[in-house]
């Protein structure tokens, strides 16, 4: 029919081109991942390594954020550019992470736009729910600088597990809409063809239930596998040892054969023979008794199959525990203001406000002079980032205005 739109022309519309339906058919149908190009075994340590290193960096994020932070075991798949556009189709935040010292290579972070509101609405002291507006580079500033925290204490645990010191350089933060490239080649050179996927679930307490992904480059995973089988003595397993190499089992006290002291020509003796009445205990017609009967071993009985009466007098006192005053409490907010000191913010000096009708503001025109709601002497206020937290007044520093603080807003 005429005026319809084929199949091909709306699949170019709902991939944001105008390209001809072949060659955006060609970004979602892309080739497949090819997974002969790492073994399990390498996968798996390389999941390994990235789960040490998402814990660290979960402990880090809820130090930030001061909220619960759950970070699930990762998922390992070997994936393409074609994988990454299914799983994300709005724009993201692609977070380069480059190692300088210990490893040689690079790996991507990717983090939702939406996720990366809250987290830096967090940080900002928010409630999580300013996520209105554009993402911009105040939010990116923020997310890097809590990457870089993050990460770093990674770079710490994997220095522990891997036995070399890692470190890396500031991560580098950038809004990409994935629909723009045709390939992903054009982002990172690693990205044009097969490159390990790792995900993982990121819970942080009831504002955030999402996907993060790490790529990582062939040839790095299997850098990362090489440097964990190192540091681990070469992988191999220890060999089991053999009945003839093994030591010879020394006899257990306890499969020692009893003997009494009839066997080796020592007489029985009663209890009276042991100096019994003399420790202030009345004969009162106790049998007699040898002693291969008490089981002693090798003259050698233990104490504690000795009777109470006579075993020393021993100091029992009570425990005492730790108290719990000044102990960790996860409610409460920790000082963690030095992790987004670098963290740039805009100061807004308002001298006032009104309204306008829409008539009125048409009639604007050089020379029109707009009665504001402040009296004349009357402080002005100071907003950071838009919220209102002091008062001061106005002055002139040589040729430009400034402001003196008079008062801060609690």
């Amino acid at each position: 029919m005429d005026g319809m739109l084929s199949q091909d022309e709306i699949n170019a519309l709902l991939n944001g081109t105008d390209e001809p339906a072949g060659e955006s058919a060609s970004i979602i149908d892309g080739p497949d991942a090819d997974d002969s190009l790492l073994t399990d075994f390498e996968k798996d340590a390389v999941g390994e390594v990235a789960n040490i290193s998402m814990g660290a960096s979960a402990t880090t994020l809820f130090s930030i954020v001061n909220r619960k932070v759950n970070i699930t075991t990762p998922v390992v798949k070997m994936a393409t550019w074609k994988n990454v556009l299914e799983d994300y189709e709005k724009p993201c935040v692609f977070i380069l992470i480059k190692y300088t010292q210990g490893l040689d290579g690079s790996n991507i972070l990717i983090l939702k736009e939406h996720d990366v509101k809250i987290i830096t609405d967090l940080m900002m002291g928010g409630d999580g729910s300013n996520t209105d507006g554009e993402l911009g580079e105040l939010h990116l500033s923020a997310i890097s600088e809590a990457m870089n925290q993050m990460m770093g204490s990674s770079a710490t645990s994997l220095s522990t597990m891997l036995g070399k010191m890692i470190d890396i350089s500031p991560p580098e933060a950038s809004l990409v809409d994935l629909t723009a490239f045709k390939s992903g080649g054009d982002i990172a050179e690693f990205l044009e063809g097969t490159f390990l996927k790792i995900s993982f679930r990121m819970q942080i307490d009831e504002l955030v239930d999402s996907t993060i992904m790490q790529l990582y480059p062939i040839e790095f995973a299997k850098e990362i596998y090489d440097t964990f089988i190192n540091s681990q003595g070469g992988g191999s397993a220890p060999e089991p040892a053999t009945p003839a190499s093994a030591p010879t089992p020394q006899p257990a006290p306890a499969a020692v054969p009893q003997m009494d002291m009839s066997q080796m020509g020592t007489p029985q003796m009663d209890m009276s023979q042991m100096g019994m009445p003399q420790m202030g205990m009345p004969q009162m017609g106790m049998p007699q008794m040898d002693m291969s009967q008490m089981g002693m071993q090798q003259m050698g009985m233990p104490q504690m199959m000795m009777p109470q009466m006579m075993q020393p007098n021993m100091n029992v006192q009570p425990v005492q525990f730790q108290s719990f005053a000044g102990a960790f409490n996860p409610m409460q907010p920790q000082e963690n203001i030095d992790l987004i000191k670098d963290v740039p913010l805009e100061v807004t000096v308002e001298l006032g406000r009104t309204s306008k009708s829409i008539s009125e503001i048409l009639d604007f025109a050089p020379g029109t002079i707009i009665e504001l709601d402040k009296i004349a002497g009357e402080p002005i206020d100071v907003l950071v980032n838009g919220k209102f937290v002091a008062k001061g007044e106005v002055v002139v520093i040589e040729e430009s205005f400034g402001i003196r603080v008079t008062e801060i807003i609690k």
